[in-house]
Parts: C-alpha cells; structure tokens; sequence
C-alpha cells in the first residue's frame, strides 16, 4: 500500500542528506556529524507542501548562519528528476519545498487504484495485540461510560488492523469474585421473598428490576425446589441460571453496536487452572511478599509502584487485583501478544502502576502492557445534564441510549474527543440532521458525491470513461488542497494507532468533508472549462468519496448514497 505523503518526506529527507554529504566532501562545510534534523507539512501551504529545519538545527554543528547554510544547500541540491519542482528560504533560514504537478496526478491514481484498501499501512505487521475493552460487570446492564468505552476499542482495534496489526478484540467477563458473590446474594434474596415476603435485601445488593425478573423467571422453571436447600446450592443454581443470561445479553446489545468479539475470556477458568493461586506462590517464591497481619502483601513499591498493596487477605481469599495480574500475564506470557491494550476508565489511574509491578515482578515486560484511560461522559439535553431515558424514563445505559439516537451519530460522536478529556454527549445534535452534526456531515458528502455520479452518468459521462492521464489538469488550489488531504490518510492511521487515538480519524473525515464541500463549491464539474478537465473532476470526486468511505468504514459507521 502507498503512503505517498511519508514517501515524498522520505525522498526529501535523503535530498537534503545528499547535499549536506555533498558540500562536506567539497569542504564548502566542516566534517561533522549531520544533526538530526525534521522534514514536516507546514500549516500554512504558501509555504510550500513540505519545510525543513536542517539549516536551522545546523548552524551550531556547522559554525555558520542558518542562512547561509540553507543557501550553500539548495545550490548543492538538483530537484530534476524529482518529485519536487522548486525550494525556497525562508526567514532565518526555514526552507520551503512545493511538490510537483505530478505527484497530486499520483496520489489520486493511487487512491482510485487502491480504492477499499487506500489508507492501509504495514507498520504493525508481524505485530500481534489484543485490545481488551468494555469487559462491563456481567450482573448488570451496560452504561453510557461503556458506550464510549466499546466505540473508542472498537475503533481502535480497526485502526491497528488497518496498519498492519494481528488484531484480536476481547471482553473478559468477570464471573468470579466479590461481585459474583453480591448477584448471588441478590438473587437469592429475590427468590426467597417471593414465598416468604419478610426476608430482607442487603443494602449493598442489586436492587435493579432484573434480579427480580430473573428470580421469577427461575420460579417458573424451578418452583420452590430450592427453598430448602442449603445456601450454596441454592446460590450456585440462581448464578448458572442467570449468569449466563446476562453474558447472551452482553453479547447481543454489543453485535448491535456493530462489536463482535475475538475472544470471552472468563475470570473463572483463572481460578480453575491455578493460575491465580500460582501468582500469590510464585511472587512468594521469588521474595517478593511479606506478611503482615495474617493478609500476604506484594513489594510493589520495589517495582516503581506508589505503595505496596494485599494480595491475600488475612481471611485467606485473594483480592480483585490477583486475577487481574494473572489474566494480564496470561496475555504477555501465556498467550504472547506484543502489545495487550486495555481500554479502562479514568478511576484506574492507581491501578496500572501496581499492576505493572507485578507482571515486571513474575518476569513480564510490563512495557507491553498499555492501558488507555478514558474519561467520564456527560449526557447533555437543552444544554442541561441528562440522567433518565426519553423514553423509558429509566436511568441511561448502552441500549436506552441506542433507542434515542442513530447508531452511527453513537459511534461517531464518542471518538471526536480523545479519551483522556471529559465528554460532553449532546443528544440533540446527534438527532439532528445538519452540518451541525459531524457524523451528519461526513455522511452528507458521500451521499453528495453518490448523487453527483449519478447526475453525470445520466448525462453521458460514467468513472470507467474518464481518461486518467487528465488528472495533471487539476491545478486550482482548493483541488491541490483536498489531493494533499487524500494523501495524508496511511499517515493520519499510523499517527492514530501509534497514539491509540480514534479521535484523529473523525477529525480526519470532518476535515476531508470540509474539503470536498470548498472544492465542489468554487470548481465546477458540470461546466468545467474543458471535457478534460470535467473528467479529472469527477475522478477526484470518485478520489474523495472514496476517502470518506474508507474512514467512516474504519469507525463502522454507515455511508449512505442518498440523504
């Protein structure tokens, strides 16, 4: 796949290395190492599609102007035969480089040539990660916190697949521990007040309507058979009834966010193969713990961690951590991801030096692990917070929120911020149908540019006529504007998996709308000067309809051909 944005940078990057080698070995510089210097994309493209700090970094190693350095420089360059058509200085010594005519002509046969796959890099190959993300308490239904959780590792998971990564997609299911203890509690409560109205709900317990349906869901299947058994089996009954239930219905509110998952790793088959016990044993085993009033604690402080921290307590049952620190063992270790990736809410921040410790404690290369905080998100209605469903009147969780806005405006809208900011989710503009609306306006361009191909080929003129060697006719700089745009895509997906960022592909698609909207607004199509240049048009419009497909594919959000 073509990054013809990281190739031009590269060829310019050798350019100046060359005319550097060149002017030492003409003695017009002295003989010292060449410092590392940054080819970048200006902001402002009236200076040039691409600028070069080398005289500038240079002038200390050099001993001369940074000027005069740019000047010895460009004499000792030749562009012909180049991608490039011309270099200037700037300022102090800043230099300019403006990319040939055909270089835009290539980009957009690249992306017309490469169409679904345009974007895709290689930089990940080899690699394998596992993107954990979402893994919601399983007695429970899912948040608004999870609905942002579950489209940011979605996205992400993408992203690294589109560059080049083995990708897997995870939900680890804790269906063990404190909280498997607590539903059991909940729901035997629930089954034994329907036949003895006096027994009383914990306060700590779930209160929620659907520990209840389960308990009578259970009395229609069970009667009163286990009234009288003893806790344990009752309890156990209860949970392998209703547990199960609630993972299905994880399962099928997920696939209808448009998340299907690799892998459902069960906490309990941690338990159930010794691994949670071996981690306590072996961390004893290599010196790392000490008791201290009757609970077993880890020397996390040791391994760069704020505080040590229990690892048994003194009741001899393990803590929640212990599991966890097996289960991300299993991943590096065990499995041998090169990158797990875990998608966690902001109120873990502690949590990830601690389990860090331990997996570099047991031998693990705890820089393999990394962990994408995310911030809360608040759901906002007439500029006021929102807590309860239009609808049901019920607080907001995953599948109320689905009923109140499009799918795609949920995904979309949950990846424009980075996750470590605070989110503000505006319920009315993910209703409206405006160029307000982000998701709304990315879509209207593709369906702008379907029904513009569909006008032209109703005049005569379909893509398979158009001849190619036309585009070295787009010259008008909202053209050249939105080709350089087009290009940038494989290195925008790099910069997104490198930062673990989905919200670089929504501005990425925004700003691609943007620039399609200016070009169709000042360069005709329909009464082009020439039949020639009609043609290079309605290919470059093939060109970006074809980037915005590609990203709003990446984020699983739909591309309508008509609005």
């Amino acid at each position: 796949m073509a990054d013809c944005m990281k190739s031009a940078s590269e060829a310019l990057h050798q350019i100046l290395v060359e005319g550097l080698g060149r002017l030492v070995g003409e003695g017009k510089l002295p003989a010292e190492p060449i410092p590392a210097f940054r080819v970048e994309i200006p902001a402002d493209k009236s200076h040039g599609d691409f600028a070069a700090n080398v005289a500038m970094v240079s002038a200390k190693t050099f001993r001369m102007a940074p000027r005069k350095i740019a000047e010895l420089l460009l004499e000792a360059i030749s562009l012909n035969g180049t991608i490039f058509a011309r270099a200037e200085i700037a300022g102090p010594g800043f230099m300019n480089f403006f990319l040939q005519q055909k270089w835009f002509a290539d980009v957009t046969e690249t992306v017309l040539t490469e169409k679904e796959n345009y974007g895709k890099t290689q930089t990940g190959a080899g690699k394998r990660a596992l993107v954990e993300f979402v893994s919601a308490n399983p007695t429970g239904p899912m948040h608004v916190g999870n609905a942002r959780g579950g489209a940011l590792g979605d996205s992400l998971a993408e992203i690294l697949a589109w560059t080049g990564w083995d990708v897997q997609r995870e939900f680890y299911v804790n269906d063990a521990g404190n909280q498997i203890e607590k539903f059991a509690t909940s729901l035997e409560v629930r089954y034994l007040q329907h036949f003895d109205p006096s027994v009383e709900m914990p306060e700590d317990a779930y209160h929620g309507a659907d520990i209840t349906e389960h308990a009578e869901n259970f009395i229609a299947e069970n009667g009163d058979k286990y009234v009288n058994t003893d806790a344990k089996t009752r309890r156990d009954a209860l949970v392998a009834f209703a547990l199960p239930k609630n993972i299905a219905g994880l399962e099928r509110d997920l696939k209808k966010y448009r998340i299907v998952y690799d892998n459902w790793f069960r906490e309990s088959t941690l338990h159930q193969n010794g691994q949670v016990k071996w981690v306590v044993d072996e961390l004893t085993k290599r010196g790392y713990t000490y008791e201290q009033e009757g609970a077993v604690w880890f020397k996390a402080t040791d391994f760069g961690a704020d505080k040590d921290f229990v690892l048994v307590r003194a009741n001899g049952i393990p803590t929640y951590v212990v599991p966890d620190i097996a289960y991300h063992y299993n991943k590096l270790m065990v499995r041998k991801f090169d990158k797990a990736i875990d998608i966690l809410g902001a109120d873990h921040h502690g949590y990830v030096p601690r389990l860090k410790a331990a997996l570099t404690a047991l031998g693990a290369d705890a820089a393999r692990l990394d962990v994408v905080l995310m911030q809360m998100v608040m759901l906002m209605r007439d500029g006021e917070v929102v807590k309860l469903s239009k609808r049901s009147g019920k607080a907001i969780t995953l599948v109320t929120l689905l009923d109140e806005i499009p799918l795609d405006a949920a995904r979309f809208f949950f990846n424009t911020r980075e996750a470590n900011s605070h989110f503000e989710f505006d319920l009315d503009l993910a209703v409206e149908q405006s160029s307000q609306n982000p998701v709304y306006y990315v879509q209207y361009a593709h369906a702008r540019i379907c029904s513009l191909l569909r006008a032209m080929a109703e005049e005569g003129l379909t893509l398979e006529q158009c001849d190619h060697s036309n585009l070295s006719l787009l010259t008008q700089p909202q053209e050249l504007e939105l080709i350089r745009h087009l290009a940038a895509l494989p290195s925008e997906l790099d910069a997104a998996a490198k930062a673990y960022d989905p919200s670089k592909v929504t501005k990425y698609a925004t700003e691609l709308a943007t620039l399609f909207h200016k070009f169709y607004d000042v360069c005709s199509i329909k009464y082009a000067e020439t039949p020639e240049l009609k043609q290079a048009r309605l290919l470059l419009c093939e060109a970006a309809r074809q980037g915005v497909a590609n990203t709003l594919r990446i984020l699983k959000v739909t591309c309508p051909e008509k609005m």
